[in-house]
């Protein structure tokens, strides 16, 4: 019997993870043996011999960490037992079925003996909370489990991996501190062993975006502290205490300040931090002074006098003074301004940027960073030109400047961005910037560049039929060739040039396109050239724009930039403008001509993966906007070699800001309406 698709994806992952899939069942069957699937297996008579903790340790029960792994001691704990066997799943899945089994076991076994031996020698103090655990027996696997979800995360990309473990932590710190069962105590030291043992978390020499997104999961967690200490009983390792009285808008008050102060050090604000760390002065001054009291006073009687609960405060006072340590080691993290520039002072105008073309020059698509709305940023010798986009650093194409300083000009760029609290990427970038951006950014494929290649060039052979059939037709039917400057036409030209831009506008829907896409006032540069279809009649049937590519101090090349037809002109008008374009340069000894790439336009591999499905559906849905796969297909016409295009970017959680910037850059004057009524064309498509 034929499987379909979803079932033979379904038996291949089974047979992935078989230890998962053991567990589960058994603890599904273990369940339904022992009715603890609809009522508390603690009930049972069966409980006392097969719970692990220090009674059933000190009564010579050796197996009970493993057999209490089978169980689980009441219905509802099925709700979250069950979903966190997907991390032993992912790890199972990454890893093999060996590995995972080992994880568990020892996780479990190390968790359980481990916690009672704690708890055998702090019993022995004047610690209320550790002799009570030390009575305490338990069943569950969540030692094992959570053994697994931390190996789990250790197997997760930079710099997801780091963010998964502070989220990770900061749970685990709230349950157990403010809640501090003897499970919570058995998650902490199975978590504990697998960071020794693997060393996956390893904060130190992260980069300042990721200390301040630390520090505000660090702050965040605190405040929930707080707050879960203030509307809910503690019976954390620092004492029993009931729920603070109050009203929930003093809670909402004090939420609405926790999460402020969390996302200003996320975006790298000074007074933020100086904020925290007053209130962490604050806090230690509590701890100092609660201490000088205990040697001094009884604690428990003061209590009583002050109708003070000094528990919960000390227990959260002391985690802020911990976490003040991470908040001054990660201090220089803490500079953001917003609106700053960027890059040493003063910023290089356009013209400069111009000048440091021309000398050192730059790749097909540099001359696009000297159009207006591009700002500058100025790294010693070299320039990155970007613009700022919805709290993005939208960097065009490659850096600018000397060869050999354009690595270090990238990553000089992208740390100012990241200090400033901008997200930096690189769109329509080469393999050599690629190469320079930090180890695990991500890159995703945006255009090909068609370069054809200029010495020796003929329109010989069967490939170049198209173009030589449209000059020969040209030639027939009267048509002239002019290449110029559109400042050295007449205004009757000139203004052929704008009806034929208009009308083309006029049919899309949306204005004219910008940052990599050029209008008739970036034509108008003296020194970009324009190449004219002129009919015997007197006029302009089409036109394309050309700009320098600049190398050695001289011009080797040129990129096409627009492309307007007259409607009902001459008919190959494209191929003829190009094919003569391409036979006059190659005339004035120019090396390449790049015919730009067409975006959403490039041609993947059947392995290529979700970004490329993604990508081909959104190409699918502009077609009838923009027309970017035609326009593919046509430069095929002349042959070109291929260059790839990249967008650059530091990981997947900056796309829809990146995203969002790229829709402003390409269509910064468009209305709402404008998109509205484009959307409506493209859903008509769609159907």
């Amino acid at each position: 019997m034929q499987l379909n698709p979803t079932t033979r994806h379904l038996r291949g992952l089974a047979r992935r993870i078989p230890a998962t899939l053991v567990l589960l069942g058994i603890l599904i069957i273990a369940g339904v043996l022992a009715g603890g699937l609809w009522q508390p297996f603690a009930e049972s008579p069966l409980f006392p011999s097969v719970a692990y903790g220090l009674p059933a340790l000190e009564a010579g029960r050796w197996w009970t960490p493993i057999t209490g792994a089978l169980f689980v001691d009441a219905p509802w704990v099925y709700i979250f037992i069950l979903p966190a066997l997907v991390g032993m799943g992912y790890l199972e899945f990454r890893r093999g079925s060996r590995v995972a089994a080992t994880y568990f076991l020892v996780g479990q076994i190390f968790s359980v003996v481990a916690a009672a031996a704690f708890l055998w020698g702090a019993a022995f103090l004047p610690w209320v909370w550790a002799q009570h655990q030390a009575t305490v027996l338990d069943v569950g696997p969540s030692g094992g489990i959570f053994a697994c979800i931390a190996a789990a995360l250790g197997l997760l990309p930079s710099p997801w991996r780091l963010r998964a473990w502070t989220t990770f932590i900061a749970c685990l710190s709230v349950s157990f501190l403010y809640w501090g069962s003897l499970p919570d105590l058995e998650h902490v030291f199975a978590v504990a062993l697998v960071l020794a043992a693997d060393r996956s978390l390893r904060p130190q020499r992260v980069s300042v975006r990721e200390q301040r997104m630390i520090a505000s999961i660090v702050v965040g967690a605190l405040g929930a502290m707080d707050i879960i200490g203030y509307v809910t009983p503690m019976t954390g390792p620092f004492g029993s205490s009931g729920a603070t009285d109050g009203s929930w808008l003093e809670v909402l008050i004090n939420t609405a300040v926790v999460l402020f102060i969390a996302l200003s050090l996320h975006h790298g604000r000074r007074w933020a931090w100086i904020v925290l760390m007053a209130y962490t002065a604050l806090n230690l001054g509590i701890v100092l002074f609660t201490i000088a009291l205990g040697l001094t006073e009884d604690i428990a009687a003061l209590e009583a006098d002050l109708g003070a609960d000094l528990t919960s405060v000390v227990a959260s006072a002391m985690l802020w003074v911990l976490a003040g340590v991470y908040f001054v080691l990660v201090r220089g993290a803490f500079h953001a301004r917003p609106r700053a520039a960027l890059g040493d002072s003063p910023a290089p105008d356009v013209e400069e940027v111009k000048t440091v073309l021309r000398a050192s020059g730059g790749g097909t698509l540099s001359w696009m960073t000297t159009w207006e709305g591009m700002s500058y940023a100025r790294f010693g010798p070299g320039i990155v030109a970007f613009q700022r986009r919805s709290g993005v650093a939208l960097a065009l194409a490659d850096p600018l400047g000397p060869v050999d300083t354009r690595a270090q000009t990238t990553r000089a760029f992208i740390e100012s961005a990241e200090a400033d609290d901008l997200v930096p990427c690189f769109f329509s970038a080469d393999e050599a910037t690629r190469a320079a951006v930090p180890a695990g950014w991500r890159s995703i494929v945006v255009a090909d560049d068609t370069v054809v290649d200029l010495p020796g060039l003929q329109f010989a052979g069967k490939a170049w039929g198209a173009v030589r059939t449209s000059l020969n037709r040209g030639q027939r039917e009267g048509m002239t060739f002019r290449l110029s400057r559109l400042g050295d036409e007449t205004w009757g030209v000139r203004q052929q040039l704008r009806a034929i831009s208009e009308s083309w506008v006029g049919d899309k829907g949306l204005p004219e396109m910008g940052f990599t896409l050029g209008t008739l006032h970036e034509a108008g540069d003296p020194e970009v050239r324009v190449a004219l279809a002129i009919s015997p009649d007197g006029d302009v049937d089409g036109f394309l724009s050309w700009l320098p590519v600049y190398g050695d101090g001289v011009v080797r090349g040129w990129t096409l930039d627009l492309m307007r037809r007259r409607e009902g002109g001459f008919g190959p008008v494209m191929e003829y403008l190009i094919g003569s374009s391409a036979q006059q340069f190659s005339a004035e000894g120019a090396e390449v001509m790049s015919l730009s790439g067409a975006p959403l336009a490039h041609e993947y591999p059947a392995d290529a993966g979700v970004i490329a499905d993604l990508q081909t559906r959104m190409a699918a849905m502009l077609e009838p906007v923009y027309g970017f796969a035609s326009l593919h297909r046509f430069k095929q016409k002349f042959n070109p070699r291929y260059e790839t295009l990249y967008l650059l970017y530091r990981d997947e959680a900056d796309l829809a800001r990146i995203g969002a910037a790229l829709t402003r850059a390409f269509l910064p004057h468009a209305t709402l309406r404008q998109f509205a009524a484009a959307g409506v064309d493209l859903v008509r498509h769609e159907h």
